[in-house]
């Protein structure tokens, strides 16, 4: 089995992966009269192939437990797909870069600060929704349309925070 330890969720680390969506250092600047700041373009969502249309949903995930051990991981080849906390929860983020076949060496484990979003590029393998502490609703962007846009593929994984 593959044993991760969770590390801090930082733009730079997770930059392989996809976007991490957060307001804290970006530019903004002002709508609405001055009563609102905008911070613009934070992740690019990716739509692929023919009928794709975006989709905006909720989830609602019961909290895991530690060490949390998955059994496989998942990937979008389609679009990309965006977990925006609704109510700063905590989760952790299991991911490893695209391709055909996962390469344990490549998995890397991230957890957020509770403010922090991502979003997985198109392809990247990752993990099931796993949120900390509480039950957590979150704002999810992704594609909808024809064509088979979810692939799992089988790796043990126990992952523990430091």
């Amino acid at each position: 089995m593959l044993e991760l330890i969770a590390r801090p969720l930082t733009h730079e680390a997770f930059a392989t992966f996809g976007d991490v969506i957060d307001s804290r250092g970006t530019a903004s600047f002002p709508i609405n009269a001055g009563r609102t700041q905008r911070h613009h373009d934070l992740a690019s969502v990716e739509l692929l192939g023919e009928g794709a249309r975006p989709l905006i949903s909720l989830f609602v995930s019961q909290p895991v437990s530690l060490p949390l051990e998955i059994a496989h991981l998942e990937r979008h080849p389609l679009g990309s797909q965006a977990f925006m906390p609704l109510h700063e929860e905590r989760f952790l983020i299991v991911v490893a870069p695209p391709g055909d076949v996962i390469d344990p060496g490549q998995v890397c484990a991230f957890v957020t600060d509770g403010r922090q979003g991502v979003n997985y590029h198109a392809g990247t393998w990752h993990a099931v929704q796993s949120v900390l502490e509480r039950e957590g609703e979150f704002l999810v962007v992704d594609r909808g349309g024809p064509g088979n846009n979810c692939d799992e593929q089988a790796l043990p994984v126990r992952v523990s925070l430091s």
